[in-house]
């Protein structure tokens, strides 16, 4: 999908649960679930924005690991692709884009409504949790 912008998106991992985001805005999205994250910035590496955006919508400071095999479209112009990491230091709260947020073990991760360029991430991602 090469040409295409990059969004990244972050799997942060705690023992044995990703945190998932429910989005409050912008009305077209509001209440789908997705991985914390954003578009990566001219000139930024997908794990600089990572760590950004992780710092701009939760409150943490995170490190970035390796990425979740696979990409997926989120429009004509933007593909998906999403990172495990973990939080070194803070506790993530609600940003302006979300209303909520929930760690998810294995078994939880299809009790939410994923966002459409989600799920298929969550999909890749089941595979690497704890059952």
């Amino acid at each position: 999908m090469s040409g295409h912008r990059v969004v990244v998106g972050a799997a942060l991992l705690r023992e044995g649960r990703v945190l998932a985001a429910r989005r409050g805005a912008p009305e077209a999205l509001a209440g789908g679930w997705e991985f914390p994250g954003g578009k990566v910035e001219a000139g930024e590496s997908e794990a600089a924005a990572v760590i950004r955006e992780c710092r701009e919508e939760l409150g943490v400071e995170v490190v970035c690991h390796t990425r979740v095999p696979g990409e997926w479209p989120v429009s004509e112009v933007l593909v998906l692709r999403v990172f495990l990491a973990e939080i070194t230091e803070g506790e993530p709260v609600l940003g302006p884009d979300h209303d909520q947020l929930r760690w998810l073990s294995r078994a939880e991760l299809f009790d939410v409504d994923w966002l459409p360029a989600d799920l298929p991430a969550a999909l890749a991602l089941a595979g690497l949790l704890p059952a």
